[in-house]
């Protein structure tokens, strides 16, 4: 069985919207999914995306919100053909009618001084009280992880592991 090892012919336009962002300095993760998304918008209006209208972007991304695209998802075409129309075909005009679709963040789980206090009355021996102070003293490396990584902790300053020794002393005391 022998497999066709030539690389797939590139088109000039595709080969200068590469270049356009390599000169840019793109990633080349970022270069391989905005290609993926101007493809997919050529193929949408199964034609070249040079000849693209207005008309075409709004029912291209209509067609994306139709078929379930996720709002991040569409957000990354919209740059990527933002990129191409701007850019490499150096047509604005058909850049500005492309919309970001906005999406609500998600909102870390923090939780109050309240809970934290219920959290730790709830400890059963002054180690689990310890531990769960010293997990939330720990900026990043500790937080949300296990008591057996709390280590690392020591290593980030002294400010920190004074706040997590404080944090002890406090459980300790039964607060």
């Amino acid at each position: 069985m022998t497999f066709n090892t030539s690389p797939r012919p590139v088109s000039p336009l595709r080969a200068r919207m590469i270049e356009d962002m390599t000169v840019r300095g793109f990633k080349e993760d970022t270069r391989r999914d905005y290609v993926r998304h101007v493809r997919a918008f050529a193929a949408f209006i199964d034609r070249s995306p040079d000849t693209a209208t207005a008309e075409d972007l709004r029912l291209f991304q209509l067609h994306q919100t139709r078929i379930g695209m996720q709002p991040p998802s569409i957000n990354s075409a919209v740059s990527a053909l933002r990129f191409f129309f701007t850019v490499t075909l150096d047509r604005p005009d058909l850049a500005r009618r492309l919309t970001v679709v906005p999406y609500p963040r998600r909102i870390p789980a923090v939780l109050s001084v309240e809970e934290v206090t219920l959290l730790l009355r709830a400890a059963t021996a002054p180690k689990y009280k310890a531990a769960f102070a010293t997990a939330g003293a720990c900026p990043g490396a500790g937080r949300g992880r296990r008591a057996a990584r709390l280590g690392s902790c020591r290593a980030q300053g002294r400010r920190y592991r004074f706040r997590a020794h404080a944090a002890a002393r406090r459980a300790r005391q039964g607060w």
